[in-house]
């Protein structure tokens, strides 16, 4: 039941539609207002994890393939926190989804990890690993 913000009475009737919202009007004090929309919202885990992963050089859709977020919120989160790539051409990033024993096994060989740059993140109950090996100058 929706309470009026005027009076704090819950004795309230619908009363139309405007902007898409429904309209009460306060049967005790006669006062109308509107409900705010409640959409469906993501947990800050998610946003922060697709912002990391832009950074990281990922794609918008890449992004979403990964975590099931659509890449469209993620291209919104970028323009709404003013997030910006560094530009750098010298590397490009690849990725891989490993367990635990597969993270263990890979960083278990030194050749792996020489000459590239490499970030672990937790990614729910597996671990993505982005690694970035630097292009060869012709």
């Amino acid at each position: 039941m929706n309470t009026c913000p005027n009076c704090q009475s819950s004795d309230t009737i619908k009363s139309g539609i405007i902007h898409q919202r429904q309209r009460y009007k306060c049967k005790t004090c006669g006062y109308h207002f509107t409900v705010n929309k409640m959409g469906k919202q993501i947990d800050s885990y998610y946003v922060n994890k697709s912002l990391q992963l832009y950074l990281e050089g990922l794609s918008y859709r890449e992004i979403e393939r990964l975590l099931g977020v659509s890449h469209v919120s993620v291209m919104n989160w970028v323009k709404k926190y003013n997030i910006k790539r560094p530009e750098n051409t010298h590397y490009h990033p690849t990725y891989k989804i490993l367990n635990a024993e597969e993270l263990a096994k890979f960083f278990s060989n030194p050749s792996n990890i020489k000459g590239a740059g490499i970030v672990v993140t937790e990614l729910g109950d597996k671990y993505m690993m982005i690694k970035w090996k630097r292009f060869k100058k012709d």
